[in-house]
């Protein structure tokens, strides 16, 4: 990807805002002094450790009991309960536990999301760089491929789909669950709004999950290093799909992965055809995650 842009150092380090209370996400020893009052991390694990065993959780079947689990009653309750039923729209108790085991949970002062060695966004933003991937092909936008499928079939020996995956066939097996976002976008006539690329709002009452402030993706300065004197900011609302709505994540519980499975079945006879994505193969990917699936993909047609 080196080819196509400059990487920046940006690290992910949200910040939880749970009723106008500050927390550090992931949860790490900040977490659980501004939580707790502990200050080392024997007393956060034993913290954690008498909230399991009160809440008599041995093997977790559910996000809920997962989350208890893993950090706690006090810390399900203020900065997970709420976000995690706004971003998926069911009770915790209904989500399966895999969900939650992605985050980070760590006994140190560490406020980086990612365990990653190499962290950062293309400077210019992902935007520029799939104009340089695509400077050169021809591109054609507003198209439906579903929709003209034959005869765009007809220009490629092999096609790559990203779109989603019970679309392509028609629905034919019935539709898969997706959660939408809706964004509301305003300009600040100000330098600073939250000081954070990214700010979760864990209480159930405030409508939105999180709010993102972009200029934090570059240190708030401009590509010749100018210091941007206002700022533009998007709060992200959770939303059920329906058809016309965008698709952004796959709902893998145990139903919908079980009719995933038999679309991809069905995928595994299209000799021609790729799925990849999210919403190609029904899976939740971070970009460094889709980048590796997309280069695998390439190697094993290219042979």
């Amino acid at each position: 990807m080196n080819r196509f842009a400059e990487f920046n150092r940006f690290t992910n380090s949200p910040v939880a805002n749970f009723k106008g209370e500050l927390y550090s996400l992931p949860f790490n020893m900040y977490t659980f002094n501004k939580m707790w009052g502990v200050t080392t991390p024997e007393e956060a694990a034993a913290k954690i450790e008498e909230q399991r065993r009160a809440a008599g959780i041995t093997e977790p079947r559910n996000l809920e009991e997962q989350a208890i689990s893993l950090v706690g009653a006090d810390i399900y309750e203020k900065l997970i309960k709420g976000y995690t039923q706004k971003q998926w729209g069911r009770p915790c108790d209904q989500l399966p536990a895999f969900i939650i085991k992605r985050l980070p949970v760590r006994l140190t002062f560490d406020n980086n999301y990612f365990n990653a060695l190499y962290q950062g966004i293309p400077i210019g933003g992902y935007t520029k760089m799939v104009e340089r991937m695509l400077d050169g092909i021809e591109v054609r936008l507003n198209v439906d491929y579903l929709a003209n499928k034959a005869e765009l079939d007809k220009l490629a020996e092999r096609v790559v789909y990203t779109g989603p995956i019970d679309a392509y066939f028609g629905y034919c097996l019935g539709p898969l669950e997706y959660r939408s976002v809706r964004f509301e976008t305003e300009v600040l006539d100000m330098p600073n709004f939250q000081g954070n690329a990214a700010v979760n709002y864990t209480d159930a009452e405030t409508p939105w999950t999180r709010i993102i402030e972009h200029k934090w993706f570059e240190f708030g300065r401009d590509t010749q290093g100018n210091e941007l004197p206002k700022t533009v900011i998007s709060r992200e609302y959770s939303s059920v799909w329906k058809p016309g709505d965008e698709p952004y994540y796959p709902v893998n519980d145990a139903k919908n992965s079980a009719l995933y499975a038999k679309y991809k079945a069905l995928a595994d006879r299209e000799a021609k055809v790729s799925f990849g994505g999210r919403l190609g193969e029904y899976k939740y990917y971070d970009m460094d995650q889709v980048i590796a699936r997309a280069l695998d993909e390439a190697k094993k047609s290219n042979k």
